[in-house]
């Protein structure tokens, strides 16, 4: 390709996304009032923080914490994504390093969850490639999408957005009994997609829109254990709500960029990001965990954090969300 014409396919493809930014600060213009509203309404919740940081070895540099997960052992596991340190890291509760793994496995490590049989398991918003491991590490199952995009397809294209190159993947996954498994392909075609237990693909749906049904980045998945499957549209703004075969069964856009979700205890909880009312176009809004009424969408409560990309909800109700350099943050109830 003559240079000439390389400048401007990639200043084509800035153009496209930056048009994507400004599309989605005022989509967030549009939506903060109620969100903010909302959140002000919502009570402290009875959390203590507790701010954990991981004691890296000497010979390690770790990159961006995307996800942390709490594993049934009292240990968290975090998912990292520099080149100087394996992706997957297990630590206890004081930030010590138990055992890792994964180096050379993922291209942009995204999220990561333990099943109810402690497997743990990865997404990879570079490839869309799921893993599957036994908590110590073995790699037992990989589900591939065979059909995400590539290149000026993926849902960022280019470095000029969120320093990511060619994102065209998973971004989530949530577990149901027998062993089906459904997945947010967030930054490819923008769709939730269903698994069986041997990881053949039973349906999908979605796709790139603001209609009921399609996503804007479906960032986050969350099952309430009966017949509602929960799914954070982030950039678009609003959680979705639909039966275990797809139907769309409605969406609340008064819970901020929604990034993360999980159900626990017949309670959802979310992080989500809200713009304060001062804020300038593309400027950071503040961070929060909230609990949401799963039936009417209320807060019930709220606790700041410091990012919305990641959630989990451990066996004895602590609360993982929120990571700045090597440190990650827990809350704990506190009756």
């Amino acid at each position: 390709m003559r240079p000439s014409r390389l400048l401007l396919v990639i200043a084509a493809v800035v153009l496209l996304a930056y048009g994507a930014i400004e599309a989605q600060d005022n989509l967030a213009e549009r939506l903060a009032p109620a969100a903010r509203a909302a959140l002000a309404e919502a009570p402290p919740l009875p959390l203590e923080k507790l701010v954990v940081a991981i004691q890296v070895p000497a010979t390690w540099e770790l990159g961006r914490i995307s996800a942390v997960a709490l594993g049934r052992d009292a240990t968290a596991l975090v998912l990292q994504r520099g080149d100087k340190a394996d992706p997957v890291i297990v630590v206890d509760r004081a930030g010590r390093v138990m055992r890792s793994w994964g180096k050379g496995m993922f291209k942009i490590p995204h999220s990561i969850k333990v099943d109810a049989d402690g497997n743990v398991w990865t997404t990879d918003a570079g490839d869309g490639l799921v893993m599957k491991f036994t908590s110590d590490g073995k790699k037992l199952q990989e589900i591939a999408l065979k059909d995400a995009p590539v290149g000026r397809d993926c849902g960022f294209p280019s470095a000029a957005v969120n320093n990511f190159i060619d994102a065209c993947g998973t971004t989530d996954i949530t577990f149901l009994p027998g062993g089906r498994l459904f997945l947010t392909d967030g930054y490819g075609k923008m769709r939730v997609l269903e698994y069986s237990e041997n990881g053949e693909r039973i349906r999908a749906w979605g796709g790139r829109g603001e209609r009921p049904g399609q996503f804007l980045v479906p960032h986050g998945l969350a099952y309430d254990g009966k017949s509602v499957l929960f799914v954070a549209d982030r950039d678009n703004g609003r959680l979705q709500r639909f039966d275990l075969s797809g139907r769309y069964l409605g969406d609340w856009s008064h819970l901020g960029r929604v990034g993360a979700i999980a159900f626990d205890g017949g309670v959802l909880w979310a992080a989500t990001t809200v713009r304060p009312e001062s804020a300038q176009p593309g400027a950071a809004g503040s961070s929060w965990v909230i609990k949401v009424d799963p039936s009417t969408g209320k807060i019930l409560g709220k606790t700041e954090t410091t990012n919305a990309d990641f959630l989990d909800i451990g066996a004895n109700g602590d609360i993982v969300a929120g990571a700045v350099g090597t440190r990650f943050t827990l809350y704990r109830p506190t009756r």
